[in-house]
């Protein structure tokens, strides 16, 4: 088959270009939100379907009237579907709702629009939709993901046709039109398209563009994909100025008023990065559409589809095997699966709650934002409302933004809906706090900061407790405040001593010994406290966290992503410590099997089996452990074979880190050179040829041939480890010992 013309013409590139040297992507401070505006009534909305069962009508309306959505955006097309798409449109319509009726044309149809037959049963069905419910339906939205040929299927021209008959017509019935329907933040495309529509006088009434950042991760984050990483930080694209760049793009040629038909972060996706798929949509749709709303740019914005496994507010129980061929986004066809297997997933209560706040109210102007701590304000049913939430991973103290008396005064709602009086922090997932008169919102600081603690924010039946006694400060993770009284009780820091050296577990720079576990008798925890600080050290580590901190971020940076470690229970510090030893770390202990270096060890000297695991099993479970940390963007830097326990069920083998201070953390994929400089010390005790195993494995997980820059670095990490047992600092202290024994 003849290739078809790409969307991205030449003429969409000139176009495009001639905008941005003229000036048009310029707007002040554009990545700030808009101060002081209406929040549209019906600014939340969702993209709906049905399917051939009548019941599932009834089911949808109903889950729309829970979730007090006004406003909803129907697919159409003219295929097998149409029957119960018609049933399900006059439905909605009885309901009273405001239907955006999204009309699709069949993929094959839009590769062939050039075809005058093609033309014709296009004009044909768009012509007997708006016969039918011209006055009945809030607008008509012509184009599905236009600059997505895979999912479109048109060429510009085969597009600039079918726009022309569907907008003819609806025109002659006098609805509105919404479109083009650009995906992501593709500005060229939306220049060059408005531009020719305003040539043809066929602009629409409202401009429409899919405001995806799904790629970006997390919704408050700038696009390196715009500009690459060095740029990022500079140029601040991020959410909010995409939208109002966007709208500004419409307003430049005729049409101010801009939507964002559909949006939605799948949870497979998600997962790629953070175990917690589920919770983690939950929170991205408060903090997407209250961005959007801060933003000022949109009349409307939707989230699609309503009813999916892979991004709907409802599972509808399926299989990613069983998603349809042709992208959601572009056609949602109908609600698939059985009714009896949907279910609610968390964002359900989340996009209600977000819906509750935000349609309606007037946004007034950030507390914070673009520094990882997102505060926005705005009035809402005769109340003054905080919508607060950290980027991922990171956390403020309530009592640290907010005076303890407004505080007192305050309503505070967790990102559900649900009340949380006890609710200490502010994390990644969102909060609601509501004061009823204005003047009782009082800021401790005019500036709120996050606190540099790293948490884990779905860690179920948990809550964060700071302390904050006298100059000790930290924080401690228990399942109520009553919980976490009893255990600062128990491990005051004035009363943690560290045992003598015989019966610590260890006890060099570090002492490491276990204490009673107050929640559950018989239990163990395990505390670590700072013994010994070379003078070096002391220097260099004076403007570093405390070494409990750094070892409690590091273990919440693994839980969050799903990588094994002990649980942290608490960390404290004292803040006036000049010896940078007054600090503890607990958590909870790990019981496990053995040590990897053990094993490895085992392997050196002859052994084919350790623990009657054989040398190629553990090889590849722990491959598989350390490419799944690696491409979690966790670089440990103390990956030695000591800190890396081992745990065994039979033949699955789960492997615990301990030891975290060190560790750095990043959104994306380690780098290959950090990947090495772990695996060096981890496989340093292993022999040669299972060390060339071991890499074999690993690097062919991901596509990858074992090759001598691979190998190179663990030449070089060997040759380190000898000097420093000749020459280093232990090796002169072994020498020392012999010289003392030998005086003896």
């Amino acid at each position: 088959m003849k290739k078809q013309p790409s969307m991205l013409t030449r003429q969409v590139i000139l176009d495009g270009l001639k905008y941005l040297a003229t000036g048009g992507f310029w707007l002040k401070h554009s990545h700030l939100p808009k101060l002081d505006h209406a929040i549209p009534d019906d600014f939340i909305g969702i993209c709906v379907a049905s399917n051939q069962d009548p019941a599932t009508d009834d089911y949808v309306l109903t889950q729309l009237q829970m979730l007090g959505v006004t406003r909803v955006r129907l697919d159409i097309s003219d295929d097998d579907a149409r029957p119960h798409q018609e049933r399900f449109l006059r439905r909605l319509l009885a309901a009273g709702l405001s239907v955006t009726l999204h009309v699709v044309q069949p993929f094959a149809a839009a590769r062939n629009m050039r075809d005058a037959s093609v033309q014709q049963a296009w004009a044909t069905f768009v012509s007997e939709l708006l016969q039918a419910y011209a006055g009945r339906i809030a607008a008509l939205e012509i184009g599905n993901t236009v600059n997505r040929k895979k999912w479109a299927g048109y060429d510009m021209p085969g597009f600039m046709l079918a726009w022309q008959l569907a907008y003819d017509l609806a025109r002659q019935y006098q609805v509105r039109v919404v479109g083009p329907n650009v995906q992501d933040f593709e500005p060229l495309y939306n220049v060059s398209l408005l531009k020719t529509l305003a040539q043809t006088r066929r602009l629409p009434d409202v401009h429409s563009n899919n405001l995806f950042v799904e790629r970006v991760i997390e919704p408050e984050l700038s696009d390196e994909r715009i500009f690459k990483y060095q740029w990022t930080r500079h140029l601040k694209f991020n959410l909010i100025k995409k939208a109002r760049l966007l709208q500004k793009v419409g307003e430049d040629f005729g049409v101010p008023a801009l939507v964002s038909p559909v949006a939605f972060w799948a949870i497979y996706r998600i997962k790629r990065h953070l175990p917690d798929g589920a919770q983690k949509q939950a929170d991205y749709v408060a903090r997407y559409f209250t961005l959007l709303a801060a933003s000022g740019a949109l009349q409307h914005a939707n989230w699609g589809a309503f009813i999916c496994h892979r991004e709907g507010l409802i599972d509808d129980g399926l299989k990613d095997a069983e998603y349809p061929a042709l992208e959601r986004v572009a056609y949602y066809k109908s609600a698939d699966g059985q009714r009896e297997h949907y279910q609610h997933r968390p964002s359900f209560a989340a996009f209600k709650t977000a819906c509750d706040w935000l349609n309606g109210a007037h946004y007034i102007a950030p507390v914070s934002t673009g520094h990882g701590l997102e505060i926005h304000e705005l009035q809402q049913h005769g109340k003054t409302v905080h919508i607060a939430w950290t980027v991922n991973g990171q956390c403020a103290v309530l009592d640290q933004v907010y005076s303890p008396h407004c505080l007192q005064l305050a309503q505070i709602f967790d990102r559900d809906g649900r009340p949380a009086p006890d609710r200490q922090l502010v994390t990644e997932s969102p909060v609601y706090l509501v004061w009823p008169e204005p003047d009782q919102m009082l800021l401790r600081t005019a500036q709120p900061a996050l606190s540099g603690t790293v948490i884990h924010a779905h860690i179920g039946g948990k809550q964060y407790f700071p302390v904050h006694e006298g100059d000790w400060r930290g924080l401690i993770l228990a399942k109520d405040a009553e919980e976490a009284r009893q255990l600062w009780q128990a491990w005051h820091p004035e009363t943690l001593t560290p045992p003598a050296k015989q019966q610590a577990l260890r006890h060099a720079r570090n002492a490491i010994w276990s204490l009673p576990d107050p929640r559950t008798p018989g239990q163990q925890v395990t505390v670590k406290k700072p013994v010994r600080m070379y003078w070096h050290k002391t220097l260099l580590d004076r403007f570093k966290p405390s070494k409990a901190k750094r070892s409690w971020n590091g273990a919440m940076e693994l839980l969050r992503r799903g990588v094994g470690t002990a649980m942290p229970v608490a960390f404290i510090e004292h803040t006036h410590d000049t010896t940078l030893r007054r600090n503890f770390y607990i958590c909870d202990f790990v019981p496990h099997q053995f040590a990897i270096s053990k094993a490895f060890l085992a392997f050196r000297e002859g052994a084919t089996e350790y623990e009657g695991l054989t040398a190629e099993h553990l090889y590849q479970a722990f491959a598989r452990f350390c490419l799944h940390m690696h491409h979690s963007g966790i670089y440990f830097r103390d990956f030695s074979g000591g800190n890396i326990l081992v745990q065994r069920e039979g033949d699955q083998l789960q492997f615990v880190l301990i030891d975290t201070a060190r560790l750095h953390a990043t959104p994306r994929a380690t780098p290959m050179s950090n990947r090495l400089a772990d695996l060096t010390r981890a496989l340093n005790k292993l022999h040669w040829e299972g060390r060339k195993q071991f890499l074999q494995i690993y690097l062919g997980m991901s596509g990858r041939r074992l090759s001598w820059q691979f190998l190179w670095p663990f030449y070089v990490y060997d040759f380190k480890v000898s000097l420093k047992r000749t020459i280093g600092r232990k090796g002169i202290s072994k020498l020392l010992r012999q010289i003392k024994s030998r005086a003896d």
